[in-house]
């Protein structure tokens, strides 16, 4: 099953063609896609769009770049959506959430308090996390380890092997997109190449990070099949076992895929 395990189809960017985006996906292809909410703001977006399209999954969760425009409030606001999602078969679970220590000027402890309250809502409801590890990510595996979700996924990664091991030993898998298409990323692709198999699944992060044949474009989910060839390249293995791999480690970090 190909999935698209990182696509935040509510963005602004697809206003004009959101149902046509999502068209294209399936024509190519592409049997789900998950759609992780940025903040409070966009919760009743992300899962209408799942109640529209069958092929949608959403998460709910405070983005570490929008933490800056949320309040304490929100994070009760998180609580009693998912409280009320819970037995939502389309909801996936705690996401976008995390650190970014790469973008100047975000306030990194008021990342931190909005990250661990999120987790512990996660394990509150025994729920997969969707990661955002942008330059942090020996500083989410501390709080990993100290919280201990059940698993999930560290979106658009970009670590080393030592860390990417860290992660796969906690239970979560380690998205791959459009970066990796670009023959300059060495680094992204040599892990790429090298990670267990196991560990692996695929996204687009659309809008954002077009491959290389979009550079500079809006990527979208039917982008998907392309990146999935790349990657099959990067393992020296089929397209169909790379996407039956990826799909089966998706759906095992995120059970809801397979409902």
């Amino acid at each position: 099953m190909l999935v698209d395990t990182h696509c935040h189809l509510d963005a602004s960017e697809f206003d004009a063609d959101r149902d046509a985006v999502v068209d294209r996906a399936v024509a190519g292809g592409v049997a789900r896609i998950v759609v992780p909410a940025v903040g409070a703001f966009d919760f009743d977006a992300v899962r209408a769009l799942s109640e529209r399209h069958d092929t949608v999954r959403y998460a709910l969760g405070i983005h570490p770049m929008f933490v800056d425009r949320a309040v304490d409030a929100d994070l009760d606001v998180l609580r009693r959506a998912v409280a009320a999602s819970v037995g939502d078969p389309r909801f996936a679970g705690i996401g976008e959430v995390g650190l970014d220590h790469f973008v100047p000027g975000l306030d990194r402890a008021r990342m931190e308090h909005f990250f661990v309250e999120q987790l512990r809502i996660a394990v509150a409801f025994g729920l997969p996390v969707i990661l955002h590890v942008r330059r942090s990510q020996d500083a989410v595996l501390k709080q990993l380890r100290r919280f201990r979700p059940v698993g999930g996924i560290a979106h658009a990664f970009n670590g080393s092997a030592q860390q990417a091991a860290a992660f796969a030993g906690l239970g979560f898998a380690l998205g791959f997109g459009g970066a990796m298409t670009y023959p300059r990323a060495l680094q992204i692709r040599r892990l790429a190449a090298s990670v267990p198999l196991d560990a692996v699944v695929l996204e687009t992060d659309a809008p954002d990070i077009a491959p290389e044949w979009r550079w500079r474009g809006r990527n979208e989910p039917a982008e998907l099949p392309r990146i999935a060839a790349v990657f099959a390249d990067l393992r020296g293995m089929a397209i169909e076992d790379a996407i039956a791999a990826t799909g089966a480690n998706a759906v095992r970090v995120l059970p809801a895929l397979a409902r």
